[in-house]
């Protein structure tokens, strides 16, 4: 099991809020979401679902560069591989995916057959003529999904395992159980110099509108608008470390359409000038962060990233959520911030002998957030020596 990191999480319970059976295992989102996805998938992404019956296990097949989850400190890996198209070729790889890249885990149909959808992958695998296979996103004994989700999930670990797959440990995912009654509370448990720090940034607040609006609102229907989304999004992505999954504007589209998605869109401007947005879900309790889009440089000269975060955590206290579940990136920003953190896992097959054995032998390389994690830990338990 990965280390937790930073604020203690919740164990004695899921931090889920009673409702009705989702149609996914694992689901922190909603289901229209996976739908969007496989309705609009990605850039240079074909979406497939896996299994039988109305609900299916979706997937996605897509050219996957395995040097793309290096570890910083050996990024130069793959600029030397960049640099080199003959090396590339021998790094890129034509994937099988099960799961999909706006879920935080890999979803399924509930109660899965294992070892049926095990056969099925490798199955589809072939008629694919794909080198690998990844089960991304597996929780890890996750604190946000119940008992049942990670015991289903251990299972197919071991289904997965006995297939031949090589699991990886994979992200930390950073969320905040609202476990306080007020943001100067929650900054209490924050150092002296953080809390100095972060009331600094946030008195760029106070010259930013902040305007709410629930998806299936009618200022979708103003194309000049999504379009503005749509570009600063194309912002953020531009500027990521990694360039996997380009969303289109089909698929932002049919979301922010969506009026039963239970999607809120947050609008930063300032005087009169989008800065920056942010696009979250409320789901089974909680607020599940998804996407930004930012104006550079102006989201850094106001601090978008600190406020839009206190925002969150303001606006999930005023519905009286559990938590707040804030992503993937960013692990050592969300730390500062008081983020709390799950890990993930991927179960990898791979059909080339000589990349499996790469796998193996440096699969440390392809772990940056444990290896981050793991050394988090030490240097906490050397400020205690």
């Amino acid at each position: 099991m990965q280390p937790s990191v930073g604020l203690e999480p919740v164990q004695s319970q899921a931090l889920i809020a009673p409702a009705a059976a989702p149609r996914y295992l694992n689901s922190l989102e909603p289901a229209a979401l996976v739908d969007a996805f496989l309705a609009h998938p990605p850039e240079r992404f074909t979406t497939l679902g896996l299994g039988e019956g109305p609900v299916m296990t979706p997937g996605f097949v897509a050219d996957f560069d395995i040097l793309t989850t290096l570890d910083d400190s050996e990024r130069w890996l793959k600029d030397a591989a960049s640099a080199l198209p003959f090396l590339s070729a021998l790094t890129r790889h034509r994937t099988l995916f099960v799961g999909t890249t706006v879920s935080e885990y890999m979803v399924c149909p509930a109660m899965p057959d294992a070892d049926r959808l095990v056969e099925r992958l490798l199955s589809e695998m072939g008629k694919r003529r794909a080198q690998l296979a990844i089960v991304k996103d597996l929780p890890c004994s996750s604190p946000l999904i119940g008992a049942t989700d990670n015991d289903a999930c251990e299972r197919l670990l071991t289904c997965l395992r006995a297939a031949g797959f090589q699991v990886v440990a994979g992200q930390a995912l950073a969320y905040v159980p609202i476990d306080f009654d007020s943001i100067d509370e929650y900054m209490g448990r924050l150092s002296s110099i953080r809390r100095k720090e972060f009331r600094k940034k946030l008195k760029q607040k106070a010259a930013l509108t902040i305007d709410e609006h629930r998806t299936g609102s009618q200022v979708f229907a103003d194309s000049k608008f999504t379009d503005e989304l749509y570009r600063l999004y194309l912002n953020v992505f531009a500027q990521s470390k990694y360039h996997f999954d380009k969303l289109t504007m089909p698929f932002f589209e049919s979301v922010l359409n969506d009026a039963g998605n239970d999607g809120v869109l947050f609008v930063y401007r300032r005087a009169g000038e989008l800065v920056g947005w942010n696009l979250c879900f409320e789901h089974r309790g909680n607020l599940v962060d998804k996407y930004v889009g930012f104006a550079y440089p102006q989201c850094r000269d106001n601090n978008l990233y600190f406020v839009s975060w206190f925002y969150n955590l303001e606006y999930a206290l005023r519905r009286q959520l559990k938590a707040y579940i804030a992503g993937w990136t960013d692990p050592e920003v969300k730390a500062a911030l008081g983020a709390s953190f799950t890990f993930t896992r991927h179960a990898v097959f791979v059909r080339n002998s000589v990349l499996r054995y790469v796998l193996k032998r440096f699969q440390h390389l392809f772990e940056p957030d444990s290896n981050w994690a793991a050394g988090l830990g030490e240097r906490k338990g050397s400020a205690a020596v």
